[in-house]
Protein backbone atom coordinates (compact mmCIF):
# COMPACT_ATOMS: atom_id res chain seq x y z
CA UNK A 1 0.00 0.00 0.00
CA UNK A 2 1.29 3.46 -0.97
CA UNK A 3 2.05 5.56 2.12
CA UNK A 4 -0.57 8.21 2.82
CA UNK A 5 0.24 11.84 2.02
CA UNK A 6 -0.71 14.44 4.62
CA UNK A 7 -1.69 18.09 4.93
CA UNK A 8 1.29 18.77 7.16
CA UNK A 9 0.41 22.39 7.98
CA UNK A 10 -3.07 21.51 9.25
CA UNK A 11 -1.77 18.47 11.11
CA UNK A 12 0.85 20.60 12.82
CA UNK A 13 -1.88 23.01 13.95
CA UNK A 14 -4.32 20.39 15.32
CA UNK A 15 -1.87 17.82 16.70
CA UNK A 16 -1.82 18.96 20.33
CA UNK A 17 -3.14 15.53 21.49
CA UNK A 18 -0.31 13.78 19.65
CA UNK A 19 2.20 16.18 21.20
CA UNK A 20 0.91 15.45 24.70
CA UNK A 21 1.02 11.69 24.08
CA UNK A 22 4.54 12.05 22.71
CA UNK A 23 5.78 13.81 25.83
CA UNK A 24 4.48 11.00 28.03
CA UNK A 25 6.17 8.39 25.84
CA UNK A 26 9.42 10.36 25.96
CA UNK A 27 9.28 10.16 29.75
CA UNK A 28 9.53 6.35 29.39
CA UNK A 29 12.81 6.63 27.48
CA UNK A 30 15.78 7.19 29.83
CA UNK A 31 18.48 9.21 28.11
CA UNK A 32 21.97 10.36 29.14
CA UNK A 33 21.83 13.10 26.52
CA UNK A 34 24.54 11.88 24.18
CA UNK A 35 22.68 9.12 22.33
CA UNK A 36 21.74 8.81 18.67
CA UNK A 37 17.94 8.26 18.57
CA UNK A 38 15.62 7.43 15.68
CA UNK A 39 12.21 9.13 15.61
CA UNK A 40 10.29 6.58 13.55
CA UNK A 41 7.43 8.56 12.04
CA UNK A 42 8.38 12.12 12.92
CA UNK A 43 5.35 13.81 11.37
CA UNK A 44 5.62 17.60 11.40
CA UNK A 45 8.50 17.47 13.90
CA UNK A 46 6.77 18.83 17.01
CA UNK A 47 7.54 15.77 19.14
CA UNK A 48 10.93 15.40 17.45
CA UNK A 49 11.86 18.84 18.75
CA UNK A 50 10.98 17.71 22.28
CA UNK A 51 13.16 14.63 21.80
CA UNK A 52 16.07 16.70 20.50
CA UNK A 53 15.88 18.99 23.54
CA UNK A 54 16.68 15.93 25.67
CA UNK A 55 19.80 15.14 23.63
CA UNK A 56 22.10 18.16 24.10
CA UNK A 57 25.15 16.08 23.15
CA UNK A 58 23.37 13.56 20.98
CA UNK A 59 21.66 13.34 17.61
CA UNK A 60 18.14 12.68 16.33
CA UNK A 61 17.46 10.90 13.05
CA UNK A 62 13.89 11.74 12.00
CA UNK A 63 12.12 9.58 9.41
CA UNK A 64 8.69 9.88 7.80
CA UNK A 65 7.14 8.46 4.63
CA UNK A 66 5.21 11.66 3.82
CA UNK A 67 7.03 14.24 1.70
CA UNK A 68 4.88 17.02 3.16
CA UNK A 69 5.62 15.92 6.73
CA UNK A 70 9.36 15.70 6.01
CA UNK A 71 9.35 19.23 4.56
CA UNK A 72 7.47 20.55 7.60
CA UNK A 73 9.78 18.70 10.02
CA UNK A 74 12.81 20.27 8.34
CA UNK A 75 11.25 23.70 8.87
CA UNK A 76 10.47 22.89 12.50
CA UNK A 77 13.89 21.43 13.31
CA UNK A 78 16.01 23.85 11.31
CA UNK A 79 19.29 23.40 9.42
CA UNK A 80 21.49 20.49 10.30
CA UNK A 81 18.62 18.18 11.24
CA UNK A 82 18.79 14.62 9.96
CA UNK A 83 15.32 14.27 8.40
CA UNK A 84 14.85 11.41 5.96
CA UNK A 85 11.90 10.52 3.76
CA UNK A 86 11.49 6.75 3.88
CA UNK A 87 8.85 4.11 4.40
CA UNK A 88 9.74 2.46 7.71
CA UNK A 89 9.30 -0.93 6.05
CA UNK A 90 12.25 -0.07 3.78
CA UNK A 91 14.33 1.75 6.38
CA UNK A 92 18.11 1.44 6.12
CA UNK A 93 20.42 3.62 8.19
CA UNK A 94 24.09 4.28 7.54
CA UNK A 95 24.82 3.51 11.19
CA UNK A 96 22.71 2.04 13.99
CA UNK A 97 20.99 4.07 16.70
CA UNK A 98 20.98 3.73 20.48
CA UNK A 99 17.19 3.92 20.71
CA UNK A 100 14.07 3.99 18.55
CA UNK A 101 11.24 6.29 19.60
CA UNK A 102 7.85 6.49 17.90
CA UNK A 103 4.37 7.88 18.53
CA UNK A 104 1.13 7.85 16.52
CA UNK A 105 2.71 6.05 13.56
CA UNK A 106 2.79 2.25 13.70
CA UNK A 107 -0.98 1.83 13.23
CA UNK A 108 -0.63 3.34 9.73
CA UNK A 109 1.63 0.40 8.81
CA UNK A 110 -0.05 -2.93 8.05
CA UNK A 111 2.99 -5.25 8.19
CA UNK A 112 4.14 -5.11 11.82
CA UNK A 113 6.32 -8.20 11.42
CA UNK A 114 8.47 -6.48 8.83
CA UNK A 115 8.29 -3.17 10.71
CA UNK A 116 9.72 -4.64 13.91
CA UNK A 117 12.39 -6.51 11.94
CA UNK A 118 13.54 -3.25 10.32
CA UNK A 119 13.58 -1.41 13.66
CA UNK A 120 15.51 -4.27 15.28
CA UNK A 121 18.10 -4.00 12.50
CA UNK A 122 18.35 -0.22 13.05
CA UNK A 123 19.26 -0.60 16.73
CA UNK A 124 22.64 -1.18 18.30
CA UNK A 125 22.90 -4.28 20.50
CA UNK A 126 21.22 -3.41 23.79
CA UNK A 127 19.27 -0.55 22.21
CA UNK A 128 15.69 0.18 23.26
CA UNK A 129 12.42 0.56 21.38
CA UNK A 130 9.91 2.86 23.12
CA UNK A 131 6.75 3.56 21.17
CA UNK A 132 3.04 4.23 21.21
CA UNK A 133 0.42 3.93 18.47
CA UNK A 134 -3.26 3.24 17.98
CA UNK A 135 -4.23 -0.06 19.59
CA UNK A 136 -7.09 -2.51 19.63
CA UNK A 137 -10.40 -0.63 19.85
CA UNK A 138 -8.90 2.71 18.77
CA UNK A 139 -11.46 5.35 17.68
CA UNK A 140 -14.14 2.66 17.46
CA UNK A 141 -17.00 5.19 17.42
CA UNK A 142 -15.40 7.11 14.55
CA UNK A 143 -14.78 3.90 12.60
CA UNK A 144 -18.43 2.86 12.96
CA UNK A 145 -19.77 6.32 12.11
CA UNK A 146 -17.56 6.75 9.02
CA UNK A 147 -18.52 3.25 7.84
CA UNK A 148 -22.19 4.20 8.01
CA UNK A 149 -21.64 7.47 6.15
CA UNK A 150 -19.55 5.94 3.36
CA UNK A 151 -22.42 3.60 2.48
CA UNK A 152 -24.61 6.60 1.62
CA UNK A 153 -24.85 8.55 -1.59
CA UNK A 154 -22.97 10.42 -2.96
CA UNK A 155 -20.01 8.63 -1.32
CA UNK A 156 -20.87 4.99 -1.88
CA UNK A 157 -19.59 4.67 -5.43
CA UNK A 158 -16.31 6.42 -4.68
CA UNK A 159 -15.66 4.38 -1.52
CA UNK A 160 -16.70 0.95 -2.80
CA UNK A 161 -14.17 -1.60 -1.53
CA UNK A 162 -12.68 1.02 0.81
CA UNK A 163 -9.81 -0.17 3.00
CA UNK A 164 -8.91 1.98 5.97
CA UNK A 165 -5.21 1.16 5.86
CA UNK A 166 -4.76 0.91 9.63
CA UNK A 167 -3.79 -1.89 11.99
CA UNK A 168 -4.96 -1.45 15.57
CA UNK A 169 -3.14 -4.36 17.17
CA UNK A 170 -3.50 -5.79 20.65
CA UNK A 171 -0.71 -6.17 23.23
CA UNK A 172 -0.42 -9.96 23.11
CA UNK A 173 -0.05 -10.21 19.34
CA UNK A 174 2.40 -7.29 19.41
CA UNK A 175 4.54 -9.00 22.03
CA UNK A 176 4.67 -12.11 19.85
CA UNK A 177 5.71 -10.07 16.83
CA UNK A 178 8.43 -8.33 18.81
CA UNK A 179 9.81 -11.65 20.01
CA UNK A 180 9.76 -13.04 16.47
CA UNK A 181 11.74 -9.99 15.31
CA UNK A 182 14.41 -10.67 17.94
CA UNK A 183 13.41 -8.26 20.71
CA UNK A 184 13.56 -9.21 24.39
CA UNK A 185 12.12 -7.79 27.61
CA UNK A 186 9.05 -6.64 25.70
CA UNK A 187 6.14 -5.04 27.52
CA UNK A 188 2.96 -4.04 25.69
CA UNK A 189 -0.22 -2.57 27.14
CA UNK A 190 -3.28 -0.53 26.18
CA UNK A 191 -4.34 2.81 27.66
CA UNK A 192 -7.41 4.97 27.04
CA UNK A 193 -6.71 8.50 25.79
CA UNK A 194 -9.99 10.25 24.88
CA UNK A 195 -9.64 13.43 22.82
CA UNK A 196 -11.98 16.42 22.55
CA UNK A 197 -10.52 18.30 19.57
CA UNK A 198 -10.96 22.10 19.72
CA UNK A 199 -11.45 22.24 15.93
CA UNK A 200 -13.39 19.04 15.07
CA UNK A 201 -13.70 19.62 11.29
CA UNK A 202 -9.98 20.33 10.88
CA UNK A 203 -8.98 17.44 13.14
CA UNK A 204 -11.14 14.91 11.31
CA UNK A 205 -10.06 16.22 7.92
CA UNK A 206 -6.37 16.06 8.73
CA UNK A 207 -6.14 12.99 10.98
CA UNK A 208 -9.11 10.64 10.85
CA UNK A 209 -10.78 11.02 7.45
CA UNK A 210 -7.64 11.24 5.31
CA UNK A 211 -7.95 7.72 3.84
CA UNK A 212 -11.56 8.46 2.82
CA UNK A 213 -10.78 11.87 1.37
CA UNK A 214 -7.99 10.45 -0.79
CA UNK A 215 -10.66 8.54 -2.71
CA UNK A 216 -13.34 11.23 -2.77
CA UNK A 217 -13.43 14.13 -5.26
CA UNK A 218 -12.51 17.46 -3.73
CA UNK A 219 -16.04 18.95 -3.76
CA UNK A 220 -17.21 16.11 -1.46
CA UNK A 221 -14.47 16.44 1.17
CA UNK A 222 -16.11 19.04 3.40
CA UNK A 223 -19.54 17.44 3.09
CA UNK A 224 -18.21 13.99 4.05
CA UNK A 225 -16.50 15.35 7.17
CA UNK A 226 -19.66 17.24 8.13
CA UNK A 227 -21.76 14.08 7.74
CA UNK A 228 -19.36 12.06 9.90
CA UNK A 229 -19.41 14.77 12.56
CA UNK A 230 -23.22 14.76 12.51
CA UNK A 231 -23.22 11.00 12.90
CA UNK A 232 -20.89 11.23 15.91
CA UNK A 233 -22.94 13.94 17.61
CA UNK A 234 -21.89 16.71 20.00
CA UNK A 235 -19.74 17.19 21.91
CA UNK A 236 -17.22 15.27 19.84
CA UNK A 237 -15.20 12.87 21.96
CA UNK A 238 -12.85 10.56 20.06
CA UNK A 239 -12.27 7.33 21.95
CA UNK A 240 -8.56 6.90 21.34
CA UNK A 241 -6.88 3.76 22.65
CA UNK A 242 -3.08 3.72 22.68
CA UNK A 243 -0.89 0.65 22.34
CA UNK A 244 2.29 1.19 24.37
CA UNK A 245 5.43 -0.72 23.44
CA UNK A 246 8.70 -1.11 25.35
CA UNK A 247 11.31 -3.62 24.14
CA UNK A 248 15.05 -4.09 23.77
CA UNK A 249 17.46 -5.56 21.27
CA UNK A 250 19.66 -8.11 23.08
CA UNK A 251 23.25 -7.26 23.81
CA UNK A 252 25.83 -9.09 21.76
CA UNK A 253 26.94 -12.42 23.15
CA UNK A 254 30.63 -12.27 24.03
Amino acid sequence: MTPREWDAATYDRVSEPQLQWGRKVLDRLPLRGDERVLDAGCGSGRVTAELRSRLPRGRVVAVDASAAMVARARETLGPGADVIQSDLLDLELAEPVDAVFSTATFHWILDHDRLFARLHAALRPGGRLVAQCGGEGNVARFVAASDRVREREPYRGHLHGFERGTLFAGPDETARRLEAAGFVDSRCWLSDAPVVPPDPPAFLTSVCCGPHLERLPGPLHERFVEDVLAELGEPLVLDYVRLNIDARRPKSVA
